[in-house]
């Protein structure tokens, strides 16, 4: 079981601080996610996945281009999204940009395709949010119909219709594996189903066992539906260091600043430590030593029977030479203890 593991990592490109505690430009944020990106390859990581947003908080907006960049300077590390906002995007541009990728990076390219947890790039590209769900399923049913036909007539109420089109560049193979990003929605997951794609649990807070009736679901409906089951995958927080103790303390007050900057928002209440220490020892936030995330990562795979988990490695504001340690160890030592675990 364990050769068919991957053990990837995510980040969204939070804006980090300085040495001298100043939060950076989102300039050097990039160029410091170069690094990131190719210490990952180096060190075993199976796969990156980079998120779109389009607010002050995150540095990544076009994470195509950076995964080409980052795609020139690695050898093996696969590259993708973590999510696409395919609602408020282009279906016809967005192939194109994979298939430029896939071809760039000799087939290291995935995509994760999401309805988004933020709103901003509804307004900035001129969507209504009213259109929500119509504007996902819609978009969805068209970029699947573009990855498996060559020419392609389709119609819909969100734009003019494709009578007899072909997009390219097309794949040399099979293209880019597709995931559709889960995030605790029944009708997400039959709509992984439905169109034959494989799923990414967003679990981001509380045991991560609570979502088992989701992967249950899932198993459920490919029978009924007589699709093959696909590889499943989760995508968590978290954060590596030498010992527990230093991982909770780096982590701490970084994960707080963006739980409650994001709360401020949202009419969350600020995060308490005793909270927060609660989701490091029982929930959804792997931080600690090399061994203790293993055996977190391992019990999670074996509970929900996944064959993919990325740790979301970057959360709020916390230094890039602390993201790099944690790559580091997650690759060098995370990575071997937890196929030894699976196997």
């Amino acid at each position: 079981m364990s050769k068919n593991l991957e053990l990837g990592l995510d980040t969204f490109g939070d804006i980090t601080e300085d040495g001298n505690g100043k939060l950076k430009h989102e300039a050097k944020v990039l160029r410091d996610l170069v690094e990131e990106g190719v210490l990952a390859d180096q060190v075993g990581v199976d796969f990156l996945g980079l998120g779109e947003h389009h607010r002050k908080d995150f540095a990544i907006s076009s994470p195509e281009i950076l995964m080409t960049y980052i795609a020139a300077k690695t050898e093996r590390l696969k590259l993708g999204t973590s999510v696409t906002v395919l609602s408020s995007d282009d279906p016809i541009r967005v192939f194109q940009r994979f298939s430029t990728l896939d071809a760039l990076s000799g087939g290291r390219a995935e995509i994760t395709l999401g309805r988004g947890s933020f709103t901003e790039s509804f307004p900035l590209f001129g969507h209504d949010l009213n259109q929500y769900e119509v504007l996902f399923e819609q978009k969805l049913d068209l970029l699947t119909t573009l990855w498996a036909d060559e020419v392609v007539s389709w119609s819909g109420d969100i734009r003019p219709p494709l009578k007899r089109q072909s997009v390219f560049p097309r794949f040399e193979d099979k293209g880019p594996t597709i995931w559709v990003g889960v995030g605790g929605s029944p009708d997400s997951v039959i709509r992984a189903v439905t169109y034959n794609l494989q799923m990414m649990l967003a679990i981001i807070g509380g045991d991560p066992e609570r979502f088992k009736p989701y992967v249950d679901l899932y198993h459920r409906a490919c029978d009924q539906m007589e699709h093959p089951v696909k590889p499943l995958g989760v995508h968590s927080p978290g954060h590596v260091a030498e010992t527990d103790e230093a991982a909770v303390e780096q982590l701490w007050p970084h994960y707080k600043a963006f739980h409650d900057r994001l709360g401020r928002e949202r009419g969350w209440s600020p995060m308490g430590k005793d909270a927060f220490l609660s989701e490091v020892r029982n929930g959804s936030v792997y931080a600690g030593s090399p061994e203790t995330v293993a055996k977190r990562i391992a019990k999670t795979m074996k509970t929900l029977g996944l064959s993919r988990f990325d740790l979301k490695y970057a959360t709020g504001p916390m230094p890039h030479a602390q993201l790099m340690k944690s790559i580091e160890l997650y690759g060098r030592k995370v990575i071997p203890l937890v196929r030894d675990m699976m196997s």
